[in-house]
């Protein structure tokens, strides 16, 4: 329960109006569990996806964590490892049942390996806690990886020596390797918490200490380098540094590539009231809208939410004294800008973004640039 404690001591009266998490839950059925199996794997063209499944303490982290990454289609939050069919969230947060929570990250191996993954997964958690995860405490919560066949268990072994070896801990990697056995999906209310309560969401992360670990310990590295190709459809990539060196400005390659910030009341967009729809300039992905814009009186286009969420991606940014949550865009890899807590009541959320980060379509020409599928947005 020491995560309801650290939401309660964090957010004090805010988060007293939520319901709660250890509550008593309907067990969720083995029928339901094959029903929501069948809708992932739906998902990707022609069924052909992978299955991995991880534990590192909170699932809302390690879920949302995997969710950001190309080539995964979806992160399901769950309990593997224990007995007891069909576990509630109140029955394995008590550590009576020998549950782990987990999460099964089904992926496209065409996009991403399971080596890479990997590499996703040590980026998330302390391997040598064997209490538990930063402010979650007890073996629910350890660090374990549940391997799937031969390949899974050598490619995962090999990753696991490989960390031992490059001496970036201090003490020994303690994460277990076992063979993977069940999982049942947790309750409806901790999938995707990370979407659905994104305040609440950041309020315990930043508590729980997971941040300030991983940028400590990994640095400038946290971002795993992918090698696989990073597309959505073929439709939106990076180009080469080259390109984007001949065909950016200045402050647009300093702000994207370089994570600079133009000045306020200065910039393109940070008055715009025009209808359309705002995309990275250095991919063209979608990422804002202007139904969601407003003026946050910051001198900066603000947002308060995205237009394609599975567009945007967020990291923890500690270059000033406060920590603060970097935006950027998921195929262009573009620094946009961050994500603050002080926005409309709508979401809370206030997303404060370079416009040399950004083109601007307005809605009459969305057709003619190839975004008709979001006119209806403005109809």
């Amino acid at each position: 329960m020491s995560r309801i404690i650290l939401l309660l001591t964090i957010c004090g009266l805010l988060l007293s109006t939520i319901y709660v998490i250890g509550a008593e839950h309907k067990p969720v059925t083995a029928e339901m569990t094959a029903e929501m199996t069948a809708e992932v794997v739906g998902e990707v063209v022609d069924g052909k996806t992978a299955v991995a499944t991880f534990a590192g303490g909170c699932f809302w982290c390690v879920e949302a964590g995997f969710e950001k990454v190309p080539g995964v289609v979806k992160a399901v939050s769950g309990y593997s490892g224990g007995k007891l069919a069909n576990p509630s969230y109140s029955q394995v947060a008590s550590g009576h049942t020998r549950h782990v929570e987990s999460v099964q990250v089904y992926f496209d191996p065409k996009r991403i390996s399971y080596g890479e993954l990997m590499e996703v997964f040590w980026r998330e958690v302390d391997p040598t806690d064997q209490g538990g995860q930063f402010a979650d405490r007890g073996p629910q919560y350890r660090t374990l990886i549940y391997v799937h066949n031969e390949e899974q268990k050598k490619t995962a072994e090999a990753s696991r020596a490989a960390l031992e070896a490059s001496g970036r801990y201090t003490k020994p990697v303690v994460t277990e390797i076992q063979m993977f056995e069940d999982f049942y999906p947790a309750e409806e209310n901790h999938q995707d918490y990370h979407r659905k309560n994104p305040l609440r969401y950041r309020f315990y992360r930043y508590g729980s200490g997971r941040d300030h670990f991983l940028n400590r310990v990994w640095g400038k590295e946290l971002r795993v380098p992918f090698t696989t190709k990073r597309e959505t459809s073929g439709r939106y990539s990076k180009p080469s540094d080259q390109e984007l060196r001949s065909t950016l400005t200045d402050l647009q390659y300093r702000v994207t590539q370089e994570e600079g910030t133009e000045p306020p009341f200065n910039n393109t967009y940070w008055d715009e009231k025009r209808d359309g729809i705002y995309v990275d300039v250095v991919s063209g992905e979608p990422l804002f809208s202007s139904l969601d814009k407003y003026d946050s009186g910051t001198g900066w286009p603000s947002f308060s939410r995205p237009l394609k969420p599975e567009h945007v991606v967020e990291t923890r940014d500690f270059k000033l004294l406060l920590p603060r949550t970097e935006v950027r865009s998921r195929d262009g890899d573009s620094h946009l800008g961050h994500v603050f807590n002080d926005g409309p009541d709508s979401t809370g959320l206030r997303y404060c973004l370079n416009s040399a980060s950004l083109r601007f379509i307005p809605k009459e020409e969305l057709t003619n640039e190839g975004y008709d599928e979001l006119q209806k947005l403005f109809e």
